[in-house]
């Protein structure tokens, strides 16, 4: 496995460097929203602490932050009025990581709609910011 790579997009997002939609942040954790969502209401929810997956993140990091899964889980579903929640995770480039900081998919489900690509395409910013507002009114 690489070393963390500190100038991966999660690293400058959690920096300032890149702006992002907030849904929730506390000492250890932050959620924001995909810019390339695979539904509406799609939340990244990363660790603070540099780390490049659940392989080399310490136990208490990993504790902490799944807990705040959850919480995004609980909101996004109330907030998008889901069927039910897609969380994914994925470690190492054959696994299907593309940004090496450990990060999990909070993804809203509505039955028979199928998940959009992961292709690219930037969601608009106005919408990216109604929808982060959605799931703050539910945290």
């Amino acid at each position: 496995m690489s070393a963390y790579d500190t100038n991966n997009i999660f690293a400058k997002i959690l920096r300032g460097e890149i702006p992002s939609h907030r849904v929730y942040e506390d000492e250890a954790t932050v959620a924001f929203m995909d810019v390339m969502p695979q539904a509406e209401g799609h939340v990244l929810v990363l660790p603070k602490a540099p780390s490049r997956n659940i392989l080399d993140v310490e136990p208490a990091i990993l504790a902490s932050l799944i807990v705040t899964v959850r919480k995004i889980a609980v909101a996004a579903k109330a907030a998008f009025d889901a069927d039910g929640i897609t969380i994914m995770q994925f470690n190492e480039a054959p696994a299907g990581q593309s940004v090496f900081h450990l990060h999990f998919h909070v993804i809203p489900r509505r039955e028979g709609i199928a998940l959009r690509p992961h292709s690219g395409k930037m969601e608009d910013r106005d919408i990216l910011a109604a929808n982060a507002e959605k799931i703050r009114r539910h945290l």
